[in-house]
Formats: structure tokens, C-alpha cells, sequence
């Protein structure tokens, strides 16, 4: 979510209220949509039922979003990119049996243990992304093989049984909470997160030239964010506090979003998605790109396997199955197009967060599963229709 456009501002009334109104909230529409949705979608469910929006509940959202989250974040580069990975579900269930295997049967220390399942997922990443970058086999079947192959190894691996129970050191990964004043202390981090963010944003479109909206726009969006921030933080102290798996998800996002925005390799991945025959002209290294992003991807879907196995404090052969549809549909929800080249950290986020809302809103009602199912792939598809109607439209423009 953009919170300054990439481009010159448009010419406007700056003296005007409607022009005031329009500098501050200058998201794209998808943004908003998001935004309208989650608000829709938590509205309904507490109107609905009186439990949905209480602490407790709230923080069990935030912990059964984690897992989701983490995997959208590897899987916005790839789709941007112009790629797809099938396989990151099994593969987090691959790593995350293999590091209960570690830790319950051959009883290793908890910080090996994630070093070394965290390597097994960027070793994993490599190989793929060579395959798909070196050897020019789509990614669709490379991963295809994977999801296959992952979901064989981790049955053979734990000879089909049930992994636990954990040590206690590494089952707080994924299920401790931070103390209340350390949430008060992250709370203070990310509004200073934010000025920093918004202000320097505002200070590199003045360096450049562009048009910027007076200071204390600015002001009234760090306000804005802030307080939704301290919000949260007070709404999970109420119940245990922060939750460690969504403290994960947050360093994350920030370390991706940095990344995809404010770095060059962020930037030829966006070229590659978007043309890929002028990325090559350019001089862009395409295939290294390819295969960093699937480095990258496969390395976020080990720490998921960590932060689930964690969670239920076992490593279970379902563990992770079609996960990765969940994935990719929080991307497509949050304003990823398939088609490559567009895409946000955070707008994933925000769709898996509209995701995991719907499964947990109706998990409250008691309503049969099945009836997630459809809901979702009903969204799945609503969400592409938007972008391939946006983009017919930015063509006919």
C-alpha cells in the first residue's frame, strides 16, 4: 500500500478541501477495496457474533494469519518476477517434519535446529530456481514436482507419524507472546517506523523535484497510522499480548517491503515481470533474478514450516497441505497480477488477512467447512476478474 504515489502529483486545488482531502488519501483504489473489506468483513462477523471481535479472538486471528503471511511475502516477488510456486506448501510441511525430527528425535538445540531448516529451505530454493532459470523448464512444473516430491520425502522422513512433543525453547516461536511493555516498546518502533517512512518518502520527492503535499499532511498520516498501530497493541495486551509468530510476520514484511521498493534487485524484479524482453534489453540479469527469488521464497516458506510446526507443537503429515493456494490467492486478493509485475508486500498482507477473517468468522458461526471452501474461491476469482477488468481499462485509456 503506497502511501506516496511514485509519480508527479497531478495538478489541483492545493487551497481547496477537496484537494486537501484528495493529498491525504492517496492510496490506489485497490488499497482501499482492501481496506473496505477487511472493515465490511469484521462488521458483519461481529454483528453476527458477539465473540469475533474480542481481544482473545483478534489474537488468534493474528496467529492463524502468520503462517500465510509469511508465504505471501516469498510469493509476491515470484508472481511478480512472472513466475509461480506450487510447491511452498509441502515444502512447509518438509521443514517443518524435518525440524521436529531434529529437535525430538536426535534432541538438537532449538537455534540449530532453525539454522539448519532455514538452509534447507534456501538449498531448496536454489535448486528449483535453477532448474526454472538455468534450464528453462516452467516454474509451474518444477514446482509442480516439488509439491509432490516434498509431500514424499516428509512422509518417508517422519515414517508417517506424528512428530512431538517439541522443547519448550522452540515450541515459543509459536506460541509465546511479548510482554506487555515490549508491546507498548514495538508499538513505539513502528509509529517511529512510520514518520520515518512517510517523512523520508517526502523528503526524497522534494530532493527530486516532485510536488509534495504540505507537512502537515504528512503529519496527520503518521497520526493516523500510529494510532492504529497503538490500537492493536493495546487490543492484544488485553488479552496475552503481541503474538511472537506475528512479530515475525511484521520484521518481514518490513525487510521485504525495503527490499522490493527501495533496493535494485526490488526494481529489475518489477522490470522482469513487466517486460521481460526490455528487462534483457536493459541488461537486467534476468536469470539470477529468477533464481534469487526463488531462493528467497523457498527460504520465507522454511521459517513458515518453523513458526506452524511450533504453533501445534508437532510436525503432522497434513501439515502445510494447500497452503500454497492460500498463498497465492492472498497475493491475487491483495493486488498481485498473475501476469507478472505488479504487486505489493503489503497488499498481501492485507489479503491474507481478508482470508484467514472469513475462515475464522465462519469457524465462529459454526458454519460447515465446506462453505469456506466456496467463499474463498469465490473471492479468488472475483479478485482476478478486478485486475483483468483494470487492466483492460488502462489499456483502452
Amino acid at each position: 500500500m503506497n502511501t506516496e504515489s511514485q509519480t508527479a502529483p497531478a495538478r489541483t486545488e492545493t487551497g481547496t478541501w477537496t484537494g486537501t482531502f484528495a493529498r491525504l488519501f492517496r492510496f490506489d483504489a485497490r488499497a482501499y477495496s482492501m481496506i473496505g473489506a477487511v472493515v465490511l468483513i469484521w462488521t458483519f462477523f461481529s454483528l453476527m457474533h458477539e465473540r469475533f471481535l474480542t481481544p482473545t479472538n483478534l489474537s488468534n486471528l493474528f496467529l492463524q494469519m502468520s503462517v500465510t503471511s509469511i508465504l505471501a511475502i516469498g510469493m509476491v516477488l515470484v508472481i511478480v518476477a512472472g513466475q509461480i510456486d506450487l510447491s511452498v506448501g509441502s515444502l512447509v510441511g518438509l521443514t517443518g517434519g524435518i525440524a521436529a525430527v531434529l529437535n525430538v528425535w536426535y534432541d538438537w538445540d532449538p537455534v540449530s535446529v532453525v539454522l539448519v531448516t532455514i538452509a534447507l529451505g534456501s538449498l531448496i530454493g536454489l535448486m528449483q530456481g535453477w532448474i526454472v532459470a538455468y534450464l528453462a523448464v516452467p516454474a509451474f512444473i518444477v514446482t509442480l514436482g516439488g509439491m509432490l516430491m516434498f509431500r514424499g520425502i516428509l512422509l518417508g522422513t517422519t515414517k508417517s507419524v506424528t512428530v512431538a512433543p517439541l522443547d519448550p525453547s522452540l515450541k515459543a516461536i509459536g506460541q509465546d507472546y511479548l510482554p506487555e511493555f515490549l508491546g507498548w516498546i514495538a508499538g513505539a518502533v513502528g509509529v517511529i517506523g512510520t514518520a520515518v517512512i512517510v517523512l523520508g518518502s517526502r523528503w526524497r520527492r522534494k530532493r527530486y523535484g516532485f510536488k509534495v503535499a504540505p507537512l502537515s499532511i504528512s503529519v496527520l498520516r503518521i497520526a493516523l497510522i500510529g494510532a492504529f498501530i497503538l490500537g492493536a497493541v493495546w487490543v492484544l495486551n488485553s488479552y496475552k499480548g503481541f503474538p511472537i509468530p506475528f512479530i515475525i510476520v511484521i520484521v518481514l514484511a518490513l525487510l521485504f517491503t525495503f527490499i522490493s521498493r527501495n533496493t535494485v534487485f526490488g526494481r529489475q524484479i518489477y522490470a522482469i515481470g513487466g517486460n521481460p524482453e526490455a528487462a534483457r534489453l536493459s541488461g537486467i540479469p534476468i536469470r539470477r533474478r529468477i533464481l534469487m527469488v526463488f531462493v528467497l521464497c523457498n527460504t520465507l516458506a522454511a521459517i513458515a514450516g518453523i513458526v506452524l510446526t511450533a504453533r501445534v507443537n508437532a510436525a503432522t503429515m497434513s501439515a502445510g497441505t494447500m497452503y500454497e493456494l492460500d498463498a497465492i490467492a492472498a497475493c491475487v486478493i491483495g493486488g498481485t497480477s498473475l501476469m507478472g509485475g505488479t504487486g505489493t508486500v503489503t497488499g498481501a498482507i492485507l489479503g491474507a488477512l481478508i482470508m484467514v477473517s472469513l475462515d475464522n468468522g465462519m469457524s465462529i458461526m459454526n458454519m460447515e467447512s465446506f462453505w469456506q471452501y466456496i467463499v474463498k474461491g469465490a473471492i479468488l476469482i472475483l479478485a482476478v476478474y478486478m485486475d483483468i477488468s483494470s487492466r483492460r481499462r488502462k489499456k483502452a485509456a
